[in-house]
């Protein structure tokens, strides 16, 4: 899926309004795509830095290269001092904190004065979404709102600027973006079983009655899509500053 995010996280970036030797950090950085996308702003004087506990992750995002650098890390307990970067990147990470409110403080901590904060979250047409929808109806609920407590919430524009605000951060500006994924129905599938709903829910199953469950899911979308699915999803971005010091 990083080819199809990566238009999404040069949005974002887009909206630090960054500057050549700045410093930028992407949290929940998954293959790069975000950290590569600030590198490409900042250009060769910047410095882009990609933060994820996935070792996996962290392996696949370094062999692209391109200039970032990555480190194994939590949200909650950042391996860098206060005000080291000019701009964070926070790119489809929020709903997955546990206590989004301690993350937020942490990667404030880390932000400079006047600096910003820039975050996505899938927008709320999830659920009218048929491919979506028949993925729900095949998973469990309970596995999902468990793996991604913040879903619904940050899918509202007005509830993540509220969240932001309350956070400490000014000027916010909030937009939902519409965009198109092109990709096969069997990429798509692959796609859900790396979420994190799809390996809670695997853990729960064991190995035997994943592969029934991955068997079943299969047979249903073949019933009910095409080979080739365009995937339409709509994307919250949102942008705020930390307040210089008094």
């Amino acid at each position: 899926m990083a080819p199809n995010f990566s238009k999404i996280a040069t949005d974002l970036v887009g909206l630090l309004g960054v500057s050549p030797g700045q410093r930028v950090l992407d949290v929940g950085t998954g293959t790069g795509v975000a950290a590569r996308a600030a590198k490409a702003a900042l250009g060769d004087g910047g410095v882009a830095v990609g933060i994820d506990p996935s070792l996996g992750m962290l392996r696949m995002a370094a062999s692209a290269g391109d200039g970032p650098s990555f480190a194994a890390s939590t949200s909650i307990d950042l391996p860098f001092a206060d005000a080291t970067f000019d701009h964070l990147v926070a790119n489809f990470v929020m709903a997955f904190f546990p206590d989004y409110r301690t993350a937020l403080f942490e990667l404030l901590r880390v932000l400079r004065p006047g600096g910003r904060l820039a975050v996505t979250a899938w927008g709320p047409g999830e659920d009218q979404d048929e491919l979506r929808t028949t993925w729900r109806r095949e998973i469990l609920e309970d596995a999902a709102q468990r793996a991604i407590p913040w879903e619904r919430k940050f899918g509202d524009r007005n509830e993540l600027k509220d969240v932001l605000h309350e956070a400490g951060l000014r000027d916010i500006w909030t937009e939902v973006r519409d965009y198109r994924f092109d990709l096969s129905r069997e990429d798509w599938l692959t796609s859900r079983e790396v979420t994190p709903v799809a390996r809670f829910l695997k853990q729960m199953l064991g190995d035997e009655y994943w592969d029934i469950f991955r068997t079943r899911v299969r047979a249903v979308f073949a019933e009910n899509f095409p080979d080739r699915i365009n995937d339409f999803r709509d994307a919250v971005l949102a942008v705020g500053h930390k307040p210089a010091a008094s």
